[in-house]
């Protein structure tokens, strides 16, 4: 039976329809191909992470004392962390060391290797004088840029019996010569008289204090290079301050660094935000990354084909975050990541869908698009940033301050972004 003409004028010509399957097909392939292009295999994460480990000035601390002399506190005042995350943190090294490496594996900054074990009752000294030897032998992981080294001998302000210490650390010596030591004098309050139940002016002039350090620094003076005196306790413990001659213990450790390692301790310090100071360090390491996926995301805007690119712009934009969150030690999964940018973007997202609607706008819709989808992602990748920054540091991260570090940064970026859109056109 013959078609009708009616039921001929709702069906589409097989021409029409093949055409139709192909365009179909060829836009999710290319949609697959760009997406894959976007993302970034393990493999390219090592290798971006590698690119700035060879940059960053490393410092391997090797703490030498007993136990209860103040190693952990001194780890907790260089970085911030907490007693709990410290004891966390530590992992097994060698039989009588372990480790412990701020802020991530990943890109270290500060490595710690503390002793495990020390006492006057060793019972074999000279295996562990063998195990520290060979530790040193060993050369950093970044062979281009090789990890400054120092030795932190801590000894308590009551302990006189050092006899072991002196003789494993004078082994030590011997062998490298090179690699600078810094005594370190602790728990100083255990020194003092009745009388004194905070901390005096620094340095203390009580005449108890300064004969026990003399005679711990006359023991030390042919194998120490500098002496410091500090008391790092616990606030709990109800001594003001609490980290009691940190300034004087960091222009020491300092001094026997080189530059640019010296540098790193002191911006870790110079401010009140332990924090912060580490994650704007980790934040201009986080840009390198920030503006390829900013320019590459302009760049796919800029394609006047409205809506066609979100799928391909959100999948970049996730990707970048994991990678950044990767350089701050937080390992995100795609829908964790996904869960970041939501919370990070807010009402941006929104005013997204306008700017890919307003490419229906011939010649200036593009550059539009083009200039607020690399300054959006500039700026995402900015306050991702400061959110896993403020995790780094051990806190809570701020919504009123990552949402004004989004406005800030885009701000910002747009009119960067806007004038290499129209100077390509």
């Amino acid at each position: 039976m013959p078609e009708s003409s009616l039921t001929r004028s709702t069906k589409n010509p097989p021409a029409l329809e093949t055409m139709r399957s192909f365009l179909e097909q060829s836009f999710q392939k290319g949609s697959q191909w760009l997406t894959q292009w976007f993302q970034v295999s393990e493999v390219e994460v090592q290798q971006l992470l590698e690119q700035v480990r060879q940059t960053l000035p490393t410092t391997e601390v090797i703490l030498i004392g007993k136990a209860q002399t103040g190693k952990s506190s001194i780890i907790r005042a260089l970085t911030g962390a907490t007693p709990e995350i410290i004891g966390q943190g530590f992992k097994p090294h060698t039989a009588h060391t372990q480790r412990y490496v701020y802020p991530t594996d990943d890109l270290p900054l500060l490595t710690f290797i503390d002793t495990v074990g020390l006492g006057e009752g060793l019972k074999d000294p000279q295996n562990v004088a063998r195990e520290f030897q060979d530790l040193l032998r060993c050369p950093s992981s970044n062979e281009s840029q090789p990890a400054a080294r120092i030795l932190v001998t801590t000894v308590k302000g009551t302990d006189f019996a050092t006899d072991s210490l002196h003789r494993l650390l004078k082994d030590i010596r011997q062998d490298y010569p090179q690699i600078p030591c810094l005594l370190v004098i602790t728990c100083l309050h255990e020194l003092y008289p009745a009388s004194l139940t905070d901390h005096p002016v620094y340095p203390p002039t009580d005449e108890s204090v300064r004969r026990a350090c003399r005679a711990i620094q006359d023991q030390f003076q042919d194998i120490c290079d500098r002496t410091a005196l500090i008391d790092f306790t616990l606030e709990e413990d109800g001594f003001t301050p609490v980290f009691y001659g940190l300034e004087p213990f960091v222009e020491d450790l300092a001094a026997l660094l080189p530059h640019a390692e010296a540098q790193v301790i002191h911006q870790l310090l110079e401010q009140a935000g332990v924090g912060d100071q580490i994650g704007n360090m980790y934040r201009q390491a986080g840009r390198r990354y920030i503006l390829p996926f900013s320019v590459m995301a302009a760049t796919l805007a800029a394609v006047p084909l409205p809506l066609a690119t979100m799928p391909v712009l959100t999948s970049l934009q996730v990707t970048m975050v994991t990678l950044l969150g990767r350089l701050y030690g937080q390992s995100l999964s795609t829908s964790q990541a996904g869960g970041v940018v939501s919370a990070i973007a807010g009402g941006f997202a929104a005013q997204l869908i306008g700017r890919e609607l307003v490419k229906f706008i011939p010649g200036l819709g593009s550059v539009i698009a083009a200039s607020w989808a690399g300054a959006y992602t500039w700026a995402l990748g900015e306050s991702a940033c400061v959110y896993f920054g403020d995790l780094m540091g051990g806190q809570k991260p701020d919504p009123q301050k990552i949402q004004q570090a989004m406005k800030d940064s885009f701000k910002s970026a747009q009119e960067r972004f806007k004038a290499s859109v129209i100077e390509r056109r």
